[in-house]
């Protein structure tokens, strides 16, 4: 299946590794029930029950779709990226043991990785 065709600034997030600004993204504060699919591929990603206000700026939330997301050790071992699995494509980071939910899990993500599929 062809992948969806990507602008310049999602190009230099999904395929280069790139973050946006945090409290720019379109989904940062978005509330609507549904599903976080990824921008390049279209794969389900993120229920909108699992996300919740991390106050960091990005889109956060303490679990994903089952195998839908890959953690990979970033270069300089600091940090741990997500990709989704499906494409490869650059989602951002997971942080855990923070707290801030009863999974102490944060996936962290670049809104302009993920499309919203409203529920019906």
């Amino acid at each position: 299946m062809p992948y969806n065709k990507l602008n310049e600034e999602e190009k230099y997030v999904i395929l280069n590794k790139g973050t946006e600004r945090s409290f720019t993204g379109k989904f940062w504060d978005h509330h609507d029930e549904g599903m976080y699919t990824c921008r390049q591929c279209n794969a389900e990603l993120f229920p909108s029950n699992t996300k919740f206000d991390s106050g960091t700026g990005w889109p956060s939330f303490d679990d994903a779709v089952d195998g839908a997301v890959t953690e990979v050790p970033d270069a300089d071992g600091r940090r741990i990226e997500i990709v989704c699995t499906n494409c490869g494509g650059h989602l951002g980071h997971v942080f855990k043991g923070e707290g801030m939910t009863e999974k102490s899990t944060r996936h962290c993500v670049n809104s302009i990785s993920l499309d919203f599929v409203a529920k019906a």
